[in-house]
């Protein structure tokens, strides 16, 4: 088993011929806001075409809060000089979110894989306060290591692409080789007729 640039990791099993993928996903959607967007509808905007929207029906509507409040932090936080101040709980997430600490936690990983967010930890008053922040000190920053990974994606499938083409270029020219060694095994060897002896003529 190995890992990839991409996230995935890869597994060859000898007798099932399966590639095993680490359920990862970076999901990329089509929305446009309105005419006179409000900073709400930005942000749900925003976090549509990321893919970090809930995608089943019925979830809730309310994880664009959680982008919102990061970046609230992430400010306070680089004005006071306070960098522990930019730390989310997981608690706290699910909470501006409306869902349970481990319902976030599944989210957590859509966040995770691209980039947007990096876990921390602190220790105030003697605690240990574990949790998320932007990665990077405003949303743009944050939003521009995203891009690297879709980007870093992409150029990794483009790679592929190219093993792709070269591989069945290769198995067609192997697979016509194979094809003329048996043609060339079932035709008949031709034989040499014998020598003929040259007779001696004595005078």
């Amino acid at each position: 088993m190995w890992e990839d640039k991409s996230g995935f990791y890869l597994c060859k099993k000898k007798r099932k011929e399966v590639i095993d993928f680490k359920p990862a996903k970076i999901v990329l959607q089509d929305h446009e806001p309105s005419m006179n967007p409000t900073s709400e509808e930005l942000a749900k905007i925003i976090m549509a075409r990321t893919g970090l929207e809930p995608r089943k029906s019925g979830a809730t509507d309310k994880m664009y809060r959680v982008m919102l409040e990061l970046y609230e932090r992430s400010k306070i936080a680089y004005r006071e000089k306070h960098p522990e101040q930019a730390v989310m709980t997981v608690e706290e997430m699910g909470a501006f979110a409306g869902i349970t600490r481990q319902t976030m936690y599944d989210y957590l990983r859509r966040w995770l894989n691209l980039s947007m967010i990096v876990k921390t930890s602190y220790i105030i008053d003697n605690k240990v306060i574990i949790g998320y922040k932007l990665n990077g000190s405003t949303l743009e920053a944050s939003f521009d290591k995203a891009q690297q990974q879709i980007r870093n994606n992409l150029e990794l499938t483009s790679k592929y692409i190219r093993e792709l083409q070269k591989s069945i270029k290769n198995e067609k020219i192997s697979q016509s080789q194979k094809i003329n060694a048996l043609e060339s095994a079932d035709q008949p060897i031709p034989t040499e007729p014998p020598e003929s002896q040259e007779t001696l003529v004595t005078a």
